[in-house]
């Protein structure tokens, strides 16, 4: 595999980061940090991709946090001025993309791995993947907007347990307290996340664009609030050129071609 600690590719519309840095786990440093960000960017840009995946290479890990040594070699003012600083832009960019992501969980997800994950809006997991917000263990606590990300995702209680504990915990149960979307065997990850990254790909994508905006803004909203930004936006989507071409293919009954108009 290449020596790059960031790898990308585009296909079917299907964008891929897989984060290579295998013998180290795929953790970040500040460098693997700043290429990542670049990739990502990159995809974004690119009208060709409509959906974004993130995985991890080897296979041991999806990405195991930030790089410790690079980490230990650090005191607090340069951390919260530099990676701190890094990551949380990093981290909210992939949280805020008008493009849907997918995480492709392949292992260990573990400290900033899980937070990453946190960021993204689906999750397949291999069945033998594990996460988990370590960083207890190491007389540390989230800090890639993990502490703020889970509690807003998962029952309080549970995400203090993961947080305070420190502990790991397997796919099946990242399910069932509501983490992933899916658990697949290991051996079918990959073709299994592509299926669905390329479903999701073939809708529009303008719409897409107006829906992640729509349930973005609308989660920081009152309820009253978040309703009548919905009203507006779904108004903004009746003058695109694909909800009438998909309309006036439901009513022709054929395959409606989206062209992000």
């Amino acid at each position: 595999m290449s020596d790059q600690s960031i790898l990308t590719e585009v296909r079917n519309h299907v964008g891929i980061i897989t984060i290579n840095r295998p013998k180290l786990h795929n953790a970040l440093d500040t460098a693997t940090l700043l290429e990542l960000e670049k990739a990502f960017l990159a995809l974004e840009s690119n009208a060709d991709c409509r959906v974004i995946v993130v995985t991890g290479a080897g296979e041991k890990s999806f990405m195991a946090g930030g790089d410790l040594a690079d980490l230990n070699s650090r005191q607090g003012l340069a951390h919260y001025q530099e990676f701190a600083e890094d990551i949380h832009r990093v981290f909210r960019r992939f949280e805020t993309s008008d493009k849907p992501t997918i995480a492709a969980v392949n292992g260990w997800a573990l400290g900033g791995g899980t937070e990453l994950l946190l960021c993204l809006d689906l999750r397949l997991l291999a069945d033998t993947a594990m996460i988990g917000l370590t960083e207890i263990n190491l007389g540390l606590f989230p800090g890639a907007g993990g502490t703020q990300r889970i509690i807003r995702q998962i029952s309080p209680c549970l995400a203090k347990e993961m947080m305070f504990t420190g502990g790991r915990i397997d796919a099946a149960e990242a399910k069932r307290i509501g983490l992933a979307n899916r658990v697949v065997p290991k051996d079918q990850l990959m073709a299994e996340t592509l299926k669905l990254a390329e479903e999701i790909a073939g809708k529009s994508p303008l719409v897409l664009k107006l829906l992640k905006r729509t349930l973005r803004d609308g989660a920081d909203m009152p309820l009253a609030n978040a309703l009548a930004h919905e009203q507006a936006m779904v108004s903004l989507v009746l003058d695109t050129r694909d909800a009438h071409e998909g309309v006036g293919a439901f009513l022709e009954k054929r395959q409606a071609h989206f062209t992000g108009q």
